[in-house]
Order: structure tokens, then C-alpha cells, then sequence
């Protein structure tokens, strides 16, 4: 039996609302069950808290649960609740109309909006829930009966301008929704919601997690002795319920954990390191996040994905939420559950969100001292991490500083100290030598490079750490970092270098201040002969055994960065660089006697020209003309036969 029918009309603005979504603004019809699933999950929730706080509040709380009915002849699903139900009034301010906030702007934006995915973040940006039941049916009804309340409300409508509202005797406690579907579509992506397969996925993907059961009645073969083709009918539950990060940590096993894992990352390797936390306070978060033991083969691929899933009170709301994680730690995959956001938070509005970004900054911090943890206490996996990892995480030196620091803390670095061990820099600077006021690195292509380079020679004559940076990302991350502990970090191939003692400085002063006047003549005439070249020629203090060396100003450019920028297809300017010699080296000694006695010779121009090519070659350069440079050695080397 039903009372007083009414039929009212939407607001003129909701009324376009409904027609903007029903013609695929929202071309992700698949989240209509998760609503309305969640809707019922928050009708349960509230049923439970108001059981607890009024006592005589007749309702049955026995079996709270959500269930799934589909009629397949009908083409109708309904998803039912027994939870807390709404009366008529509640159905009128809750569901009779959607021009609450916002929508009036919300349309404005939309007609402006020209393309669909914008478009799709504006819906996003106003809780529509219940309303996109509209993309998929083409009529709706709700039956709601609260806790307490003998009578039931009935709200129907097809979104085309009115619903009608009535009271109705006779129904059970809580809130049925029924859809009645619209035609299968496949090009406008309107799948048949109808279908067992279909539901399940769906429930799988948004609703897996939410804490009560969603139940749902299915057809199965019978068992043996029946007559064939006869079938008999099941309930079965389709989420799992098992989330994880809502339970204690001591209440998990770590079997669990890795099946979880290898669930949301596609990983069959078990993770290096799992990081349960929860946020309390001025917002509530709970947070499942996993290191992987192996790096994802598209870590360094433009196309890279990041692995957190945002949850909102256990609903799915997006993969790869890129507002919870910044770029340098996309390795880390899991979950982050949060209870006081929107189900329908668009990502653009994600990334001004002032709680994703506390919860940004939160959780950046747990993994960067998670890490630093496993560092002190296992260096075997430590090792792993940053071997599989540590390119990325030292991204974050260029665009993290708050936390550049902690990154700082946590990074390893090959160094000549030992061939095998990686070295952090606070023990860098625990060993470094009486009077050395610098951290000294070289960047380069490889560790052999590095190793051999001139640049090198004088460090390990006077048994100096040099760093041996080898990752692309450390030509740029050294200019943004200065400094560590005080200690100035400094590339052995810039500047001039001076690495004897006082009083060695003292002795050798004479002997420096008569190169210096013998080699004038030469340094001068190298200068201007090698001007396209080299900015300037000038003796080194810093070469044992090569002849010469190419070094850049403190400011300048290195020669791989540069490289790497042109490659990337950015316009460099050419850098010129200074032409260190070494007095000492019988090669340049003989050529200042040579400029001496014939300057005026070509095969002197000559000599300097393949002395400037042995120094480019000797740090991975590239010469401008290599026929000629091969040509004037051959020719050299013949006269040497």
C-alpha cells in the first residue's frame, strides 16, 4: 500500500546536470555501482554508530550486509542495504535534488570545458554519486525505510526534468536502489551491468575492500544425480574484505602481506620492505606501502607509472595518484585510505588538496627514513635498494628540498677508496684527511673513465677519496647540492687545484716561480694559437704523469652535461675550457724548447694542435675533425721509424 504521490520538478540547473551526464560527459560508467555501493556501505557504517549511542533504537544490527540482485528478463539491478534508511524528508534533501553547491558554476565550467577528459575532472570536482546511476539507466528507483520508522519512502525518475516521491508501507529496514538499464553499447562503452562477469569485476576493482559483505544470489551447475542442465541457486559474497592496512600490523602475517603486494603491483618477486602507518589527528589516513626487491622495467621510460591506489573509506578511487608520491620515489607501490575526502575528487583537485598534501609530506618522510633504518640495520638489503633504486631516488636532489637532506643521508656513492664498497657521505667526511676542507667528486661515464682520467693523477698521488659519480642524473644533482656537514662538495675537474701542504708550497715556490717565467713564452703563443679551443693555457699542479689535461671554470657546464642537453635537443653554447699543462712531462718540455728555437715551423702549430686532441680524447671528448688528427699522427708517428 503507498500514500500520497507527488510528482515535483528539478531545478532547472540540475535538470541540465542530469542531461550533461546521461549524454557520456562521464564516460566512465563503470563507477555507478561503486556509488551506489558505497552509499550502502555508509548507510551501514552510520546504523552501526547509532545503534551504540541510542540504545533504544529499534533496528536489527544482526547481520548488516550489502546484496546485489540483478533480473536479467528485467534488465534491472538493484543493490539493497540494511542499514540506517532515510525518511521522506531525508529522501527529499538527500536525493529529491542536486542543486545544492556548486552547480550552477559546475554547468558554467562544463560549457566552457571543450574537451571530454577536462570535462570528466569537472564532474569529479562536484559530488554527483547517486546521479550517475543516469548514465547507465533509463529509470531509477529508491526505496528507503530509516531505522526506528514504520513507513518506507518511494523515489522515482527517468533524469528527465521529475521524480515522483511517496510513502510506502511494508518495506524491509534500509535502502534499495533499482536501475533499470539502458541498452548494451559497447562503442559508447555502456556494458551489460546485467552480467555475473561484469559485476563481480566491478566489485572487484572499486568495492573489494569495503568492510561489510556484498552479497549476491548466483546460478550454478547441479550437482550430480540432478538432470542435466538443471542449475541451483547460491549465495555468494564477492568482496574480500581484507584490508589489509585497517588491521594491526601484529594481526597480519607476512604470508598476507606479500599476496597483497603482488596483487596491486603485478610483482611475483616478494617486496624489500613494507611500510604500515596511520595518520590521526586533523585528518585520518591509514597507508600499505611496499618497496619492491627489483626494479620495474619501465623505471626510467617516460611512460612510468606511479604504484599508489588512493582509497577513500575503503572505495577505490584511482590508480597512480600522483598527488601522494612525488616522481623520484614512483617505485613505491601501495595503498593510502583516506576518510575524510570526496569519492569524486578529481585529480586535478588532488594536487591542491591541502590534506593529500600533508599526507604527501607524511608519507615521503616514513619512506625516506624507512630506508635510512634499513641502512643501519641491514646493509645486504640497504645494498639491494640503492642498487635497484638509487638513480631515481637521487631525481630528488633537484626538485626536493625540503626533504634533500634526508635524500642526502640516505645515498651511497662509489669512491676510490674501495673498489667494491659504496660510501655514504657522512662517512666520507668521518675519513677524510687532516686539513682536507673539501668533499672531492669527478662525474663521468663510467668508473674505469673516471679512474683514468689526468684529473685523477695528483688525488692519488697525495692518497685523497675522490667520489666516482657515474649516474646521468649526477651531472646535474652536484650543482644543486653545495654543500654537506658543513663541507663544500667540489669537482676535481674544475678550478685550479692545490693539494700540497704549507710547507710543501713553501719549498716549491722557487722551482714554480721559474716554470712559470720559462713556460711564459709558450703558454702565451698556445693561447692564441689554440683560441678557438681553449679559453686559456696555463701549467697544472694537479698532473703527475700525463702531459696535459682540459679543466673547467668552477661554474662552468661539464662536458657530459653538455652532451646530454644537446642530445636531448636543447641549444648549448660552446664552452671553452682551459688547457692545463704538466711542465714536467718530456712532451711539453720539449715543446717549449721547440717554440724557442722555431717557433715558426708547422710541424711546432702541429705538435700543439695533436697535444690539445690527446687531452679532449683522454676525458671521452669528442675531436672536431678526427681525419686530420689522425692524419698529423700518422704522419708524426712515421717520422719516428
Amino acid at each position: 500500500m503507498s500514500t500520497g504521490v507527488e510528482t515535483l520538478e528539478f531545478q532547472a540547473e540540475a535538470r541540465q546536470l542530469l542531461q550533461l551526464m546521461i549524454h557520456s560527459i562521464y564516460s566512465n560508467k563503470d563507477i555507478f555501482l561503486r556509488e551506489l555501493i558505497s552509499n550502502a556501505s555508509d548507510a551501514l557504517d552510520k546504523l552501526r554508530l547509532e545503534s551504540l549511542v541510542d540504545k533504544d533504537l529499534q533496528a536489527d544490527t544482526t547481520d548488516l550486509h550489502i546484496e546485489i540482485e540483478v533480473d536479467r528478463e528485467q534488465r534491472t539491478l538493484t543493490v539493497r542495504d540494511n542499514g540506517i534508511g532515510m525518511s521522506r524528508d531525508e529522501v527529499v534533501g538527500l536525493i529529491g535534488t542536486i542543486a545544492k553547491s556548486g552547480t550552477a558554476e559546475l554547468l558554467r565550467q562544463l560549457k566552457e570545458s571543450k574537451d571530454a577528459a577536462a570535462s570528466q575532472d569537472l564532474i569529479g570536482q562536484f559530488g554527483v554519486g547517486f546521479y550517475s546511476t543516469f548514465m547507465v539507466a533509463d529509470n531509477v528507483t529508491l526505496v528507503s525505510r530509516r531505522a526506528g520508522e514504520q513507513t518506507a519512502t518511494r523515489w522515482e525518475s527517468t533524469g528527465s526534468g521529475t521524480y515522483t516521491i511517496e510513502s510506502v508501507d511494508e518495506a524491509p529496514q534500509g535502502t534499495a536502489v533499482t536501475v533499470h538499464l539502458k541498452p548494451e553499447d559497447a562503442e559508447d562503452q555502456l556494458f551489460d551491468y546485467a552480467a555475473e562477469w561484469k559485476i563481480r569485476e566491478l566489485v572487484k576493482r572499486y568495492s573489494d575492500f569495503i568492510a561489510w559483505p556484498i552479497r549476491m544470489t548466483v546460478q550454478r551447475p547441479a550437482v550430480e544425480g540432478e538432470p542435466e542442465g538443471a542449475t541451483e541457486t547460491e549465495v555468494t559474497t564477492l568482496n574480500s574484505m581484507k584490508a589489509l592496512w585497517a588491521r594491526p600490523r601484529t594481526e597480519v602475517a607476512d604470508e598476507e602481506y606479500k599476496e597483497f603486494y603482488r596483487h596491486i603491483s603485478r610483482d611475483w618477486n616478494d617486496p624489500l620492505e613494507i611500510i604500515h602507518m596511520k595518520g590521526e589527528g586533523t585528518f585520518e589516513y591509514e597507508a600499505l606501502l611496499f618497496i619492491p626487491s627489483q626494479a620495474p622495467f619501465d623505471l626510467f621510460t617516460r611512460d612510468a607509472k606511479l604504484g599508489i591506489q588512493l582509497y577513500v573509506k575503503r572505495v577505490f578511487i584511482m590508480d597512480d595518484c600522483q598527488a601522494l608520491m612525488p616522481e623520484y620515489l614512483r617505485f613505491v607501490k601501495g595503498v593510502v585510505d583516506a576518510q575524510d575526502l570526496s569519492l569524486n575528487i578529481s585529480r586535478e583537485i588532488l594536487q591542491q588538496d591541502r590534506q593529500i598534501q600533508l599526507m604527501r609530506r607524511r608519507l615521503v618522510k616514513k619512506v625516506l627514513s624507512t630506508v635510512k633504518e634499513l641502512m643501519a640495520s641491514d646493509a645486504e638489503r640497504y645494498r639491494t635498494f640503492w642498487q635497484e633504486f638509487g638513480r631515481a631516488v637521487k631525481e630528488g636532489l633537484l626538485n626536493d628540498f625540503d626533504n634533500q637532506r634526508a635524500i642526502l643521508d640516505i645515498s651511497s656513492f662509489a669512491s676510490t677508496q674501495d673498489p667494491e664498497q659504496l660510501v655514504t657521505l657522512a662517512q666520507y667526511v668521518e675519513r677524510m684527511k687532516e686539513g682536507q676542507s673539501d668533499i672531492y667528486y669527478m662525474t663521468g661515464e663510467s668508473r674505469s673513465m673516471i679512474e683514468n682520467s689526468p684529473h685523477m693523477e695528483a688525488f692519488n698521488a697525495k692518497g685523497y677519496e675522490v667520489l666516482l659519480l657515474t649516474d646521468p642524473v649526477d651531472e646535474m644533482w652536484v650543482e644543486a647540492v653545495r654543500e654537506f656537514d658543513g663541507k663544500q662538495l667540489r669537482s676535481i675537474a674544475k678550478g685550479q687545484v692545490d693539494l700540497d701542504a704549507e710547507q710543501e708550497k713553501e719549498e716549491d715556490e722557487p722551482e714554480r716561480a721559474q716554470q712559470k717565467e720559462e713556460f711564459a713564452p709558450l703558454l702565451s703563443w698556445l693561447s692564441t694559437q689554440l683560441s678557438e679551443q681553449v679559453k686559456e693555457v696555463r701549467l697544472s699542479s694537479r698532473l703527475t704523469t700525463s702531459p696535459a689535461v682540459l679543466v673547467g671554470d668552477a661554474q662552468d657546464m661539464t662536458p657530459t652535461l653538455e652532451r646530454m642537453y644537446r642530445a636531448m635537443g636543447h641549444e648549448v653554447p660552446q664552452i671553452k675550457r682551459v688547457l692545463e699543462l704538466n711542465p714536467t712531462h718530456p712532451l711539453v718540455s720539449g715543446l717549449r724548447k721547440a717554440h724557442e728555437q722555431r717557433a715558426d715551423e708547422p710541424a711546432v702549430a702541429e705538435t700543439a694542435e695533436l697535444l690539445y686532441g690527446t687531452a679532449l680524447l683522454a676525458e671521452g671528448g669528442e675531436l672536431a675533425d678526427p681525419a686530420r688528427f689522425a692524419r698529423l699522427l700518422a704522419d708524426r708517428l712515421a717520422r719516428t721509424l
